[in-house]
């Protein structure tokens, strides 16, 4: 297995494991997998190419929903519709 396929899989059972903890750890955890991620991802797509990028994006965003539906609602909110 590659290694940047390997970090992608420890990182997706640290988030699975942050989970488990108290709920005031939940979002400063959801922060620092954020910061670490994204550059595994971008290892991962230089390394795999970028379907295994967008794979392991997809993975993340499953794991971190809450982040990425409150950033998708501040999008709507900031570039929708002006009434």
């Amino acid at each position: 297995m590659p290694f940047s396929l390997t970090l992608a899989c420890l990182w997706a059972v640290s988030g699975c494991l942050v989970s488990l903890g108290p709920q005031r750890f939940h979002w400063p955890a959801a922060w620092g997998l954020i910061a670490v991620g994204i550059p595994i991802v971008g290892y991962v797509t230089l390394q795999l190419g970028p379907w295994w990028g967008i794979g392991v994006m997809a993975a993340g965003a499953s794991i971190l929903r809450w982040p990425v539906f409150y950033f998708g609602r501040w999008i709507r909110r900031v570039f929708g519709p002006q009434a």
